[in-house]
């Protein structure tokens, strides 16, 4: 095991950095645990003159536990649950993140 993999592993096993989670797939309805590590960004919007702030839910998922997530897939966290929205996003930018939930 490389040491990037190794310290992976610690982020993503440790209990205050990533969370238990639930992904459900919109086609077949499989099930996987998978463990995530979760961001609450908000987003800001301009319409107009005006700026619309709104919620915004982002998990960074490890490509090894959820290797094709894709739009209409469910993460469920705790007692919410969130539909991916857009495309998810892998590469240095989004650190393997599957971004566009909401």
């Amino acid at each position: 095991m490389s040491v990037f993999a190794a310290a992976m592993d610690r982020i993503f096993t440790h209990a205050s950095m990533a969370a238990p989670a639930l992904w459900i797939s919109a086609t077949t309805s499989e099930e996987r645990p998978i463990r995530i590590i979760r961001r609450a960004p908000d987003r800001v919007t301009d319409f107009g003159a005006g700026r619309i702030v709104s919620d915004t839910t982002v998990v960074d998922v490890r490509v090894a536990d959820l290797p094709a997530p894709r739009p209409g897939d469910v993460i469920v966290i705790g007692a919410d649950s969130h539909v991916i929205q857009g495309e998810p996003l892998r590469g240095k930018r989004s650190r393997g993140t599957t971004d566009g939930l909401s």
